[in-house]
Order: structure tokens, then sequence, then C-alpha cells
């Protein structure tokens, strides 16, 4: 394998983490801890036992740019280093490390949502819940937060957005992060924002509900309203949507309350599959030059995370069937998880998530090219 020279090691991106184990006591060294785990789980490993596994199959392999001075680590090695190992550190070494091997395009767009990882929750503790900031268009995480619960994502959206570089960006989120300081801390950070409105800002839903009436009624300036329609058809299934974003604010009561607010929006969705019609309206909030093609792209973009990423973590790497209950330990694989997700995504072979894991397993060229973006190179 030879390193192109936009591709650093996985030595250099992981320099920071810190080892948890007491100095002079361990056999095997962390970085190569490290690197088997990264390895093993875009090989289509899902536990610790077959992490253990891929490495004493590819032993020989493994030492051309590992050391491996004991050879490979137990499974209980690799357990308590991801148990002590802290979670916050080593996603941004995996971030940065993915970044560096992948195209630094597509930022325009970014989709914070969160995950719950069932398997996580025990007899003492709630399942362990990660909120994340998505790139729609390059379909990588940017970075993650870990709260206990669903409930409390609200928390980590504010952390989460702090890891960002949000200049010239459109941040969307779920009624959930729809929050006058989450919208201020976007665009104090020089993004633009898209946030779903509903109940839990009841005023803010009213007037906004109101001003959309006024708009399909005619009466609101028509050089303060943007429209448009998409339609789709397949498997016997039409979808008609229309979109639509309003300027004018004055029935908006708090509208000064809301950092950079300059449009009010409206989706609404008519699907007619097996001759049932069925009507869904959202509403949103926009900051920024938003009309209703920026609106349109945007929500489909959004949503699209739960095939794009969400249920491929759940049906090509297994996430949901997890069960493991340590914290640390669940959130560090689930962090390897992702990093696996975005190398797979960005390499140009026309298979599934699922088929290219399997090929990574029986073809290390294969997977050295899906990590290094090469094939060539004699570091990770």
């Amino acid at each position: 394998m030879v390193a192109s020279t936009r591709v650093g090691s996985i030595k250099k991106y992981f320099a920071v983490l810190r080892d948890p184990r007491v100095r002079g006591r361990t056999r095997h060294r962390l970085i190569d801890i490290v690197a088997i785990a990264l390895c093993a789980v875009v090989a289509n490993c899902d536990t610790w036992e077959e992490v253990v596994d891929f490495g004493n199959t590819h032993v020989a392999w493994l030492k051309r740019f590992l050391k491996l001075p004991n050879g490979i680590p137990s499974q209980d090695t690799f357990e308590r280093v991801f148990a002590a190992i802290d979670p916050a550190v080593f996603s941004r070494c995996c971030v940065d490390w993915l970044c560096d091997v992948s195209d630094l395009v597509g930022m325009s767009h970014i989709a914070i949502d969160g995950k719950t990882l069932r398997g996580s929750a025990s007899a003492t503790r709630g399942a362990l819940h990660l909120v994340s900031a998505w790139a729609t268009e390059t379909q990588r995480t940017l970075g993650e937060v870990a709260v206990e619960g669903k409930s409390n994502e609200i928390k980590a959206i504010p952390e989460v957005l702090k890891l960002l570089d949000l200049k010239g960006a459109l941040v969307t989120i779920d009624a959930i992060g729809c929050q006058k300081a989450i919208a201020k801390q976007i665009v104090d950070q020089g993004g633009d924002y898209l946030l779903a409105v509903k109940r839990n800002q009841e005023r803010l839903l009213d007037d906004i509900q109101t001003t959309v009436a006024k708009a399909l009624d005619g009466e609101l300036e028509k050089h303060q309203i943007s429209s448009t329609t998409t339609t789709e058809e397949a498997h016997g299934r039409k979808e008609r949507r229309t979109y639509l974003t309003i300027a004018n604010l004055d029935g908006i009561r708090d509208r000064a309350l809301w950092t950079g607010l300059t449009r009010v929006c409206m989706c609404y969705r008519e699907c007619t599959s097996n001759g049932r019609t069925t009507e869904e309206v959202r509403y949103f909030i926009a900051g920024g030059r938003t009309g209703a093609r920026r609106l349109a792209k945007a929500t489909r973009n959004h949503w699209g995370i739960e095939n794009n990423k969400h249920w491929q973590l759940d049906v090509s790497f297994g996430e949901d069937a997890s069960k493991i209950q340590d914290h640390n330990r669940a959130r560090n694989l689930a962090t390897m998880r992702r990093l696996a997700l975005g190398v797979l995504k960005r390499h140009p072979a026309k298979k599934s998530i699922r088929a290219k894991r399997k090929l990574a397993a029986q073809d290390l060229a294969f997977l050295a090219e899906a990590i290094t973006g090469t094939g060539k190179s004699e570091k990770i």
C-alpha cells in the first residue's frame, strides 16, 4: 500500500489520544490496538471477538505497518482499552482523520440529528443517545456528542455546534432544536438555520400558521413569497410536495427574539398509494437567503439521514443489535462504525455498504484502498 500525499496516517491523527493504562505494564501499543480495531470494523467485524479474529487472521498484513511486539491483543485487552479511552477525544481523532482522507467539499448543508444505541441500556442506566452533525452532500459525520436518553438531546446540540465551522453553511435541526439560543449560536458562528417548528413553540407555530394562511389567501405581497412544487412517482406511489417561504414577518410576535430570522416556511406533502391519500404539513423558521428551492432541497436531504446513515448503521453494521452496555465501549465502537461508514461511502465501487464490508474482509487490497484512498500505501 503507497500513501498519497494528502492521506495522513492513523498514527498522526491519533497521537493526541492519551493511553489510559499504567505506564510500563502494557504489552501492546495503543496505536496498534486502535489501528487493528479500525481496520476490523471496516472489514465487517461487529464484536470485539470478531476484531480479535480479524487480527489473528491477518497478522502478517498488519505487521507491514504496525509493530505488534506481542502479537494480537486479546479480547479482554480490546474491551478494557476502549472502555477507558476518552470517547470525546477518540471521536475527534476519527473525524479529523476522515476529513483528511475525504474530499473537503459539500459543507453547504449540515444536518443535526440524534440516534439511540438501544442495546446500551441496562438495569441501572438508560440508553446512550448520540447527537451528530452530518454533512449531507458528502455523507459523513463531522462531530458527535453523547448524552443519556433522547430527552437530553437539547443539551447536546450546542456542544455539537461548537465542534463545527459553520461559515456559509445551512444547519437543519428538527423541532427539539428550535430554541432561541440555538438559533443565535448558529448565526454567531457564521451559519444560516432551518429549524422545524412544532407545539414545543406553540406561540411561534400559531403565528406561522396564520402567516401562511394569509399568503395562501393572497393577503401578502407576491414578492414576499417564494414557492415551488415537486412531484415523484414510483412503484405505484405518487408524492406531491409544495414548499412555501414567506419574508413577511409582521405576524410573528416574537420575531425580534429569534436572531437572524428572515423567513417562515411551510412544506405540504400529499402522498397517494394503493388508492389511499395521506397529507402532512410541516412548518419551519429560517435564517439567511432561504427560498423555496433551498427549503425543498434542505428538508429532503435532512430526512435522508435516516436512510444514508441511521438505516445503514443498523442494517449494514448491526448497531441496534449490539448489546454493549458499558457506555464508553459502546460509544467508541459507535464512533468506529461511523468512520467505517464514511470511508466506505467515499469508495467509488458500485456496491452496497454491506457488500463493501464483506469485500474488505475478503480482499486486503480493497480494505487498504477503502482506508487510504489508494490501495497502495505502506502506511495507514
